[in-house]
């Protein structure tokens, strides 16, 4: 197991996800890798759009990644801080997610990574399913 307190890498978004059960890896309009637990997304990496573009130069961010969350409160707890990696924009306004460039991931810690990534998953996961692995994880078999 990764050491929780060494940065977050781009990799672990993937072994993070794919580590969560009924997890299914589907393709985006680019090809981009889709994470999702019964047909939801739950992670994803967002090809570039225009409301996602560096502000100096316009120039689309091609790396950035999506993660849902359970509540418009906890978006906001990710992304109030100004020194946050974790961001929003305009198109993502009322969306239950937070978006994160991967050029900027290792700002935070594997465990926090992997705190988001289960986040992630149990906001789309079905109540039985998100039961189950709580459950599980209750009696010391939990993957993250």
């Amino acid at each position: 197991m990764a050491d929780p307190r060494r940065p977050a890498r781009v990799d672990d978004v993937h072994e993070l996800a794919l580590g969560m059960p009924h997890v299914t890896v589907g393709s985006g309009p680019h090809g981009n890798p889709v994470y999702k637990v019964g047909g939801k997304s739950f992670v994803f990496f967002r090809n570039p759009r225009p409301d996602a573009a560096d502000p100096r130069t316009g120039e689309r961010y091609a790396d950035v990644i999506v993660f849902w969350v359970q509540s418009e409160a906890d978006k906001l707890l990710l992304v109030r801080d100004p020194v946050s990696p974790f961001f929003s924009t305009p198109h993502f306004d009322g969306h239950p997610s937070v978006l994160l460039r991967g050029s900027r991931i290792g700002e935070i810690s594997f465990a926090e990574l992997a705190e988001v990534v289960r986040d992630a998953w149990l906001s789309r996961a079905s109540a039985a399913r998100a039961a189950a692995w709580l459950s599980s994880r209750d009696r010391g078999s939990g993957v993250i």
